[in-house]
């Protein structure tokens, strides 16, 4: 499983509007929607329900929301970079300016879990989530991810 299978470069974004963790999951659903053809409002229950289990905040800035989503085949994520870090229920406590989605198949078990332990051992790297913070270009963001693994593996 490599991140440019995952994710989608019309799926990442640069965000000034996200105020909330309401807000930041209601703009993830409507990436969602336009990148993959899923619909936002499923999204959106769905990741609200899945932070009802406990808060998918990681710490030092990032927030791996997740979630199972009927329509899917394969595990997708967005990745979204806010301008102003907000609150997220972090276990750290820290407000969260970097966040990457997924969304699996509602069957997926085991492709589930690699997608997310290859996004959070990318978003791990200090080195990553600071060139991240240091662009705000889409597409240079993409690119950061994408290499990044290709790093980690060398």
């Amino acid at each position: 499983m490599t991140m440019s299978v995952i994710l989608k470069p019309e799926a990442v974004r640069v965000l000034s509007s996200a105020s909330s963790k309401k807000r930041l999951l209601h703009e993830i659903g409507g990436i969602a929607e336009q990148a993959y053809g899923i619909d936002q409002s499923a999204v959106i229950e769905a990741l609200h329900e899945r932070e009802s289990l406990g808060p998918t905040g990681v710490g030092k800035g990032v927030a791996l929301p997740h979630a199972r989503v009927d329509g899917l085949d394969q595990v997708v994520g967005a990745l979204v970079l806010l301008d102003t870090p907000i609150d997220f229920d972090a276990v750290d406590r820290q407000p969260v300016d970097l966040a990457f989605a997924l969304f699996a198949p509602r069957e997926a078990g085991v492709e589930h879990l690699k997608a997310l332990a290859l996004v959070s051992r990318t978003l791990r790297d200090a080195s990553i989530c600071a060139k991240l913070r240091a662009n705000h270009d889409p597409a240079t963001l993409y690119t950061i991810v994408t290499e990044a693994q290709a790093v980690q593996a060398a």
